[in-house]
């Protein structure tokens, strides 16, 4: 067995325009100050990275490597969250996403989703420059409109949402397996990766591309519904990184899964802090140890109550405390002894 590594941080909730969150270094020295030990950098904030330049210059990869680990912390992972969403959005949300891209492509859906694909392939780049092995990224959503529907979807929708969303990313995972990179969904509602199911249907219209796999996040599961214990039973060899968020699910009778338009506060299922919410990270870890589970463990804070900073500085030692170091012999050894073909047959009862 393996052991997980962290505790890590994911920049992304962080990131603001004073101190010490405002440029890569200071916030680098914030992380470690709190006991992480790696960070996770969202590519879309210039103030951490020049992605572009990251994928076309292996010395300004290995420069920016050093500032980062000057200051205590490693990369983990890129993360293109923001502009995996662009790869695929239906023109009922082109206003509303249409923020996630450069403002001289606002406007543009084609040119968005040509810049956004472009722009993950920069990333496996990037990544490989940085020495990583994994990569964060949404898929994107050309059906999600519909996983509720009335009327009914017409026969062979499903079908072709997900050939058409395939045939945007078998590019992207082709350079991907170029690089040597592992390209990990985050599998969440909106897109239209939210559950095993529709990742199993991706996965296979993409013709079970080896470089497409899956970043867990129970937090989304608990607000689905769905069992993330067993996920990880049924996924576990295509989870390939982890964000360690919490969360709960209190329904009542007014409201449930879908939360009735309400504020984060007032919905049924909330986001919390690490150890505020119902997640059982006990048995997570536990599993994530029993299949050898190497990668990270990385905090995603959000929550509608408790502080960021509160929420940041609990957070590292809850990962530890939950981190396995795994077992290098069982735990009944002391019993055992040296092989002695004859005994064995003495005792399955042959050749007596």
């Amino acid at each position: 067995m393996t052991n997980i590594q962290g505790p890590a941080i994911f920049l992304a909730q962080f990131m603001g325009d004073q101190a010490p969150f405002n440029d890569l270094e200071s916030i680098c020295r914030w992380a470690a100050s709190l006991g992480y030990v790696g960070v996770q950098i969202p590519s879309w904030d210039s103030r951490l990275i020049d992605l572009e330049k990251a994928a076309n210059s292996k010395t300004y990869c290995d420069e920016l490597k050093g500032r980062v680990e000057a200051c205590g912390v490693k990369i983990t992972e890129l993360s293109t969250h923001l502009q995996g969403q662009l790869v695929a959005v239906h023109p009922a949300y082109d206003v509303m996403f249409d923020g996630f891209a450069p403002e001289h492509l606002r406007g543009n859906p084609k040119a968005r989703t040509e810049w956004a694909i472009q722009t993950l392939k920069n990333a496996a780049k990037a990544s490989r420059n940085l020495g990583l092995d994994a990569h964060a990224t949404f898929s994107g959503a050309l059906i999600w409109h519909t996983v509720y529907p009335w009327p009914q979807r017409p026969a062979g929708l499903v079908e072709a949402g997900f050939k058409e969303l395939a045939n945007r990313w078998r590019p992207i995972l082709d350079v991907f397996e170029e690089q040597g990179v592992d390209l990990c969904y985050e599998i969440h509602p909106g897109e239209d990766l939210h559950d095993g199911v529709t990742f199993e249907r991706f996965l296979e219209a993409t013709g079970n591309h080896p470089r497409c796999n899956i970043l867990y996040d129970p937090s989304h599961f608990v607000l689905q519904q769905l069992d993330y214990l067993q996920y990880l039973d049924f996924y576990h060899e295509k989870i390939k990184m982890f964000h360690v968020k919490d969360a709960e699910f209190n329904p009542s009778g007014k409201s449930g899964v879908y939360g009735g338009f309400q504020s984060w506060i007032d919905r049924p299922g909330r986001f919390r802090s690490l150890g505020d919410g119902q997640v059982d990270f006990k048995s997570i870890f536990s599993k994530l140890a029993q299949y050898n589970y190497a990668g990270w463990a990385v905090l995603e804070w959000e929550c509608c109550i408790k502080d960021a900073e509160q929420g940041a500085k609990e957070g590292a030692p809850f990962i530890r405390q939950h981190m396995i170091k795994v077992t290098e012999r069982a735990f009944d050894d002391f019993a055992g002894a040296d092989i002695d073909q004859q005994l064995l047959n003495n005792i399955i009862g042959i050749g007596l």
